[in-house]
């Protein structure tokens, strides 16, 4: 694995099979209505707001912009609630990133469906969360075969159900595996 992304970072709150899946470049069913929906919202969900995106290596921010206080504000745009904790640790990862490279921020989680603002700033927990999560990354990507698939909760919603579930559904219902058959 050359570089975590903040993806990955994600990734690694939810589903170590997704990490691992993701860094060999096995990536999701780009197509998926859910992950449509999360560009779709992290386009247009805030008409009013400068949308200023930013792309550097590793990292693809929703939006930043400038505040009075002389900070960068970065912004991630998720369209739930359900996976605040994911969203967060991959929120400290930007800011890091950002902090690394000289420039004050200060971060932000925005969930327009719900109208919640969550503030997020880089402190010493969030610092050392990260840095475990890093950890866990790399040891996950050091195997050279993914995880055995788990049946969580967001396995009903994932883009890589299919790839971890194929012999389980079926093809004609759709149906998931319940946690017993998973």
């Amino acid at each position: 694995m050359e570089r975590v992304t903040g993806t990955l970072v994600h990734y690694a709150k939810i589903c170590p099979r997704k990490v691992w899946l993701m860094a060999h470049e096995l990536g999701p069913d780009e197509d998926h209505p859910l992950l449509e929906l999360g560009r779709f919202l992290s386009e247009r969900a805030y008409p009013r707001e400068p949308l200023r995106k930013i792309a550097l290596p590793g990292l693809v921010i929703d939006w930043v912009r400038a505040t009075p206080e002389g900070e960068l504000l970065v912004v991630e745009v998720k369209k739930s609630g359900r996976a605040l904790a994911a969203a967060r640790l991959q929120l400290l990862f930007y800011l890091k990133q950002l902090k690394e490279r000289g420039l004050r921020v200060r971060g932000e989680i925005r969930v327009p469906g719900e109208r919640r603002r969550i503030p997020v700033a880089l402190d010493p927990d969030g610092d050392r969360e990260l840095q475990a999560a890093l950890s866990e990354i790399r040891a996950i990507v050091r195997h050279p075969l993914p995880p055995p698939p788990r049946w969580i909760g967001p396995c009903r919603g994932c883009a890589y159900a299919e790839f971890c579930w194929a012999d389980l559904l079926d093809p004609e219902a759709k149906e998931t595996p319940t946690d017993d058959e998973a």
